[in-house]
């Protein structure tokens, strides 16, 4: 376990490449960050559907949500556009090898356990997986528009067709996630509204 526990130490400071990409000082988030606040964000959405009649495990929700990127301590934290040059399928079997390798030091049992819920992240295999897709945009923009506040321009690209995102969710969920981002679109509009006006 020890050996595990160390080499996700470096998540904490692991930039994410997408902001440094966009012109951002190294350090202005890193993955270690960004899985909190990925957590952070699956924790509110699932206790909001709950609170709303939804069922949903949150357990599971907070055990994907703090999975959901270890492989980037072995492969780094590749931008979306890595995939058009080498291929989704190529990068997804190198995630899921890199992140097979780091947990079997956990032994057989719980390494297979903890790929478990990586792969259910990976292939959104169920309704706790979905919310933390959608937690994982949803932490995005909410940093996107942290950054914007603070400065920041040249973020558009984050905002682009986000209320029309799919996150395979249904019901109460669908609703939580729905409103949770129109939130986010209407603060980033009047934040524009203000630097415009």
């Amino acid at each position: 376990m020890l050996s595990v526990l160390l080499e996700l130490q470096r998540l904490k400071r692991l930039d994410r490449t997408g902001w440094v990409l966009r012109g951002l000082a190294p350090g202005a988030e890193s993955v270690g960050a960004h899985t909190y606040g990925v957590a952070l964000a699956a924790m509110l959405l699932a206790d909001e559907v709950r609170r709303r009649g939804g069922a949903i495990n949150v357990e599971r929700v907070l055990r994907l949500a703090l999975v959901h990127d270890w492989a980037e301590t072995r492969m780094g934290d590749l931008p979306r556009t890595a995939s058009d040059y080498f291929g989704a399928a190529a990068r997804q079997r190198a995630e899921r090898a890199a992140f097979d390798d780091m947990v079997a030091d956990l032994g057989a049992e719980l390494g297979r356990e903890y790929s478990a819920w990586h792969e259910e992240y990976e292939t959104r295999a169920s309704v706790e997986a979905r919310l933390v897709k959608a937690a994982d945009v949803i932490d995005l923009l909410a940093q996107a528009f942290v950054f914007e506040r603070a400065g920041a321009r040249e973020l558009g690209e984050f905002w682009a067709d986000v209320e029309a995102r799919e996150f395979g969710l249904d019901g109460v969920a669908a609703e939580v996630v729905s409103e949770t981002i129109r939130a986010l679109v209407a603060a980033r509009a009047a934040l524009n509204g203000q630097a415009q006006g």
